[in-house]
Order: structure tokens, then C-alpha cells, then sequence
């Protein structure tokens, strides 16, 4: 883990929360806008340390609380939650796994907005809940779910193109001539 590669992650972040902001072609046609920031916080507690994981939920909440109808840091927690919770267990599962990742998008997608719904709850306003909720949360997870394995392959190729590799030396060079026999 570098500094790249947290770069890259929030970087991430704020263009995932102006893609929601902006393109409204899902929320049209699904009737419920998928939401990034849990997918990229799954990438986020799988590849780098509690540090990215801290700024991610306060910069990612902050942004996409500002750009939604929720008050202001009330997102912060839910993605904090579920980062800690996979940083805790990130030896534990595999990360490298298509179907892992998308099972662990999947239920961060579903915890994060019922999190949060909770939360505003919990306060003076009082949310629009129906039937059309649970469609919205079905879609959210679903689709969060199905975003998880783009994140990490997306990441993967722009830390092999950017960051260097390592060279593994070894004390036998192949160019090295072993003479045999007696001079």
C-alpha cells in the first residue's frame, strides 16, 4: 500500500459522487440511483490500511451528504462502520475472489442506506418510506453488488500502470557462465 493508491481511491470518491449527482439515466430508468461510495469502500478496506479507510468515509460522506437530501454527515458513520468491520477481517477474506467481492458489495451496499436510514430517523425528520423503499434498497445492493469486481479490477490496472514493480534479484544470474571440469 502507498500513497498512489489512496490518492486514487478519493480521487475515486469525488467522481463517483458527481457521477451520482450528475447522470440521473440510472434513477430513469430504474427508479433508484445506485450508489458507488459502499463498493469503493469495500475496495478501500481490502487494499489499503485504516488511515484511507478514516478519510474515505469522512470526505466520501461529507461529499455525497452535500449532494443529497440528507443532513449534512449523517453518511459518515454507515461507510465508517463497514470499512472497520472488513479492515477488521480483511485476512480472513478473499479479496482476490469475483464472487467475494461481490457478496461483500452486496451486503455493504444494503448496510450502508439502511444505516443511514436509521440514523435520520433517529432525528427529527422523517424519511419517505413505501413500497418503492424496497425496490430502491434491492436496486442499491443489486447494483452496488454488481459495481464491487469493476472497482477492484479498475484499481488494479491503474496501480500496474502507475506504480513500479519490484525486482526480485537473486544471488544466480543467468548470465553467469559454470565452467565444469578441471582447467
Amino acid at each position: 500500500m502507498n500513497w498512489l493508491n489512496s490518492m486514487l481511491i478519493l480521487l475515486a470518491a469525488f467522481l463517483t459522487i458527481f457521477v451520482e449527482a450528475v447522470f440521473d439515466i440510472p434513477r430513469n430508468i430504474l427508479g433508484a440511483q445506485i450508489d458507488l461510495l459502499p463498493s469503493l469502500m469495500v475496495y478501500a478496506a481490502l487494499s489499503s490500511n485504516l488511515t484511507t479507510v478514516c478519510l474515505l468515509a469522512v470526505l466520501g460522506g461529507l461529499g455525497f451528504d452535500t449532494l443529497s437530501m440528507n443532513p449534512l454527515g449523517v453518511t459518515i458513520m454507515p461507510l465508517f462502520l463497514v470499512g472497520y468491520a472488513i479492515t477488521l477481517k480483511c485476512e480472513l477474506i478473499l479479496g482476490a475472489q469475483v464472487f467475494a467481492q461481490m457478496a461483500i458489495g452486496f451486503f455493504a451496499c444494503a448496510i450502508v442506506p439502511a444505516t443511514t436510514l436509521l440514523l435520520i430517523s433517529c432525528t427529527k425528520l422523517t424519511p419517505l418510506l413505501g413500497w418503492e423503499t424496497l425496490w430502491q434498497w434491492f436496486v442499491l445492493s443489486v447494483g452496488g453488488g454488481l459495481i464491487t469486481p469493476v472497482f477492484f479490477k479498475l484499481f488494479g490496472r491503474l496501480n500496474s500502470s502507475l506504480n513500479y514493480r519490484p525486482v526480485h534479484e537473486t544471488t544466480f544470474r543467468m548470465d553467469r557462465e559454470i565452467r565444469r571440469g578441471r582447467n
